[in-house]
């Protein structure tokens, strides 16, 4: 009779970019930080994984603001000592060409194994491919998601790495499901069976819950490209629609996908409703890794029962005389000090808090408030960096008590949500997919002031843990009715509270910090991805091989065995 053997699945996480370190600047903001948190608590838990990225040749970008308070960017360069090119070489055709690309390997950040290719091997001129995150035309961008989907599956396979199960983080990695089909279709099988033998492998994550931000593109581009894969037109189009959708493409590739928060999985599963053959969206919500984002001192208080108020005031002296260094700037330490630190985009609405200037005057001048912004916007995207202008006008309006921190970066991250007393959010509700920022400082006892978006809700308990804007609305009056809420709350609970409470303001700390530590680590999120994601596609797998095998052995009892299941 057979025998189940019960093992967790290998599982390679893909994603464009991972952020592990400040040091290592191959990321651009939350989804990179959350692929590098994930790797590394899959290494605290002792999983099996491994990552399966790109080298970028130039860090994502140092940002600063010039005189006419317009942001300018600047090629990053970085240290790489900590990589060890693992002397494994892959080959795929892009554009008609043969590219080369090396497989380097990394684990010096308590991570499990990440596996970088880079095309910018000297000698050739495929540098361009993998030169910079989220850089340049379509044509570049398709050429690293060929490079980041084909080639990752080539390097696996070249590593003598066996994948159990592969987990695409966004659509970019949506060419290793063509790599699969390929695979498939060299053992003979027909199209249909291939595409299904990729599936039950394969699992996906999306996060874009705007639909003008989920990536298209032409099949004139994709075949020019080579990015096809050995595919047919029809054969493509079945699976990414005309234009090529890459987040319809991970939907049909995968066996089952996720949002990233309960109501990002709502808005996910209401987008993409109708798109026959596409996998069903549940929710695992997002979480952060404790050792790296809760500040040792805050940590060892709350664990001992100590009086959360000193390691607070110690972060948030460590951030203001930081704030200092930066922008001669003194802010107060005993003033509320606020922190927002966001991607520039417009739903994020950086200046909602402005909104009504005869409200929020007189507490900026009088230094009732203190406001501190960080943020950057794509080095391509011009309204961004319009959003960042706008913003310093605040900062040159408000000089001493609203800064901005140029070049953000997973320090400043961690100084802003581990120094502020309170950690400002409002996006346009359901436009935010998780909001990992705020967990971060949720673990630090800094109290989130948020819009019920992302998973504030599941959070978000108002006047224990943090302070809820806005009820959820998402009417047309949404910006008129946050700000106006926003000032209320601001104005009648946190202000007094802060100043006249401060009992019931460290008590609040704690209980934000016991929610954020019970709720929202990563360590959770990835028990969550391992029990609901890939066990059971897993265990399924190897439960049909048996069955497989059985049959072809006549194995009676095991058949009959399965047979009562």
């Amino acid at each position: 009779m057979a025998t189940y053997i019960h093992r967790k699945p290998k599982v390679a996480y893909f994603c464009m970019e991972f952020g592990l370190d400040e040091s290592f600047p191959i990321y651009s903001g939350g989804l990179g930080i959350l692929a590098g948190d994930i790797l590394k608590s899959a290494y605290d838990l002792g999983l099996p994984m491994v990552g399966v990225g790109i080298l970028w040749a130039e860090g994502y970008t140092d940002q600063y603001i010039d005189d006419q308070l317009y942001p300018y960017d600047q090629p990053q360069k970085y240290n790489r000592d900590h990589l060890l090119d693992t002397g494994i070489r892959v080959k795929l055709l892009i554009r008609g060409e043969e590219v080369t690309c090396k497989v380097w390997k990394t684990e010096k950040f308590g991570n499990v194994p990440l596996y970088l290719l880079d095309a910018n091997i000297e000698g050739n001129n495929h540098g361009w491919m993998t030169r910079r995150l989220y850089y340049g035309s379509g044509q570049d961008r398709v050429a690293a998601e060929m490079i980041l989907g084909i080639g990752g599956v080539r390097a696996l396979r070249a590593l003598g790495i066996d994948v159990d199960i592969y987990h695409l983080n966004e659509g970019h990695a949506v060419f290793s499901g063509f790599e699969l089909i390929r695979e498939h279709l060299n053992q003979g099988m027909d199209f249909e069976a291939a595409w299904e033998a990729a599936r039950q492998k394969i699992v996906f994550t999306t996060h874009t819950p705007v639909m003008a931000g989920n990536e298209e593109h032409s099949h004139s581009l994709l075949a020019e490209m080579g990015a096809w894969n050995g595919l047919e037109y029809d054969q493509a189009v079945r699976i990414g629609g005309d234009p090529f959708n890459m987040t319809i493409a991970g939907l049909r590739l995968s066996y089952i996908a996720n949002g990233v928060s309960q109501l990002h999985g709502m808005t996910a599963r209401s987008m993409w409703r109708g798109n026959e053959g596409a996998s069903p969206i549940i929710s695992v919500t997002n979480g952060v890794h404790q050792k790296t984002w809760q500040h040792p001192q805050i940590r060892q208080y709350h664990q001992t029962q100590g009086n959360l108020w000193r390691p607070h005031m110690a972060a948030k002296r460590e951030l203001i005389e930081f704030i200092r260094s930066e922008t001669g700037v003194k802010f107060e330490a005993d003033n509320l000090l606020i922190g927002f630190a966001r991607r520039a985009a417009a739903y994020k609405r950086s200046g909602l808090i402005f909104n009504n200037p005869e409200v929020i005057d007189p507490l900026l001048q009088d230094g009732t408030i203190q406001l501190v912004f960080a943020g950057k916007s794509h080095p391509q995207d011009d309204v961004g960096k319009q959003i960042l202008q706008n913003l310093m006008h605040y900062v040159k309006k408000y000089p001493k008590s609203v800064v901005f921190l140029e070049n953000y970066n997973m320090k400043i991250g961690r100084l802003l949500t581990a120094g502020c007393d309170v950690w400002l959010n409002n996006p346009q509700r359901p436009l935010e997919a998780s909001g990992t920022s705020g967990m971060k400082a949720a673990m630090n006892g800094v109290l989130n002031l948020s819009t019920l978006d992302g998973w504030w809700p599941e959070g978000c308990v108002h006047g224990v843990n943090g302070w809820q804007i806005g009820g959820g609305y998402e009417g047309p009056e949404q910006v008129k009715v946050d700000a106006a809420d926003l000032y209320d709350v601001l104005i009648n609970q946190i202000i007094p509270t802060y100043y006249e409470n401060r009992k019931m303001w460290v008590e609040m700390m704690r209980a934000s910090i016991d929610m954020a530590i019970n709720r929202f680590t990563a360590e959770r999120m990835l028990n969550e991805y391992y029990n609901l994601l890939y066990q059971p596609l897993f265990t399924l797998k190897q439960l049909k091989h048996q069955v497989y095998q059985a049959q072809a052995t006549q194995d009676s009892d095991t058949l009959e065995m399965f047979s009562q299941i």
